[in-house]
């Protein structure tokens, strides 16, 4: 352990949109710390079901490819690498198809054990930073920093529009303000883990914030709360 950094645990939840991955992976990079993109693992577990033509209704067959999948997150200088059985799939895991098939697989308590099991394991020494829906609620419950993102519906989907356009792919925008809020109702109200603020967190609205000015409250924030002697 460095003598200047204290390996900390810290967490970002938000719904889809509200600027997780980007800022996590900035304030991980800021601080020397792990990137563990939550979202990746449940996309690649969905994709790995579309691939096999699983019954998205049928819990167990989902579970079961959960358990059985071999899924790799890799830090690179480009980003996080989401590797499936070996294939880098970290474009494939992205796609409008994937995202609207996730439903299922993120509500499934079999899949949620299988890899709540994988990311306590990554964060298990501390140095994380973890994002996703229910990092600091359910997956590491004592981490020393809790952040809860939020941002307005339309500039999610403004923001998704962007991703996508960048990736050669136009989609409406009322498009994905609907499917955006489908997600944020499925999110919320599913049985298992479901999308909510830890009592402990600190929200940040990200509308009108740029990912530096996130960046530099959260790094703020880790400093307060033990990253740095």
């Amino acid at each position: 352990m460095s003598a200047a950094i204290k390996k900390v645990t810290i967490t970002i939840d938000g719904p889809a949109g509200s600027g997780k991955s980007t800022t996590a992976r900035r304030v991980a990079a800021r601080l020397g710390y792990l990137y563990l993109d939550s979202g990746a693992l449940y996309r690649a577990v969905t994709l790995a079901a579309l691939r096999r033509q699983c019954d998205f209704h049928d819990s167990e067959a989902l579970a079961q490819i959960a358990r059985t999948c071999r899924i790799e997150l890799i830090p690179g200088p480009e980003g996080l690498l989401v590797l499936l059985e070996g294939e880098d799939v970290s474009t494939a895991i992205r796609t409008p198809e994937v995202a609207a098939a996730i439903g299922p697989v993120a509500a499934n308590a079999g899949v949620r054990q299988a890899l709540l099991a994988q990311q306590r394991r990554m964060g298990e020494r501390g140095g994380i930073v973890a994002e996703g829906r229910d990092m600091g609620s359910v997956v590491f419950p004592r981490a020393e920093v809790k952040i809860y993102l939020v941002a307005s519906i339309e500039e999610r989907a403004r923001r998704r529009q962007k991703e996508l356009a960048e990736r050669g792919r136009y989609v409406e925008l009322d498009d994905l303000v609907r499917s955006i809020r489908k997600r944020d109702e499925d999110d919320s109200q599913r049985d298992v883990s479901p999308l909510i603020k830890p009592e402990d967190a600190l929200e940040l609205d990200t509308t009108r914030l740029s990912i530096d000015e996130q960046v530099d409250w959260i790094v703020a924030i880790a400093k307060e709360r033990g990253a740095v002697k």
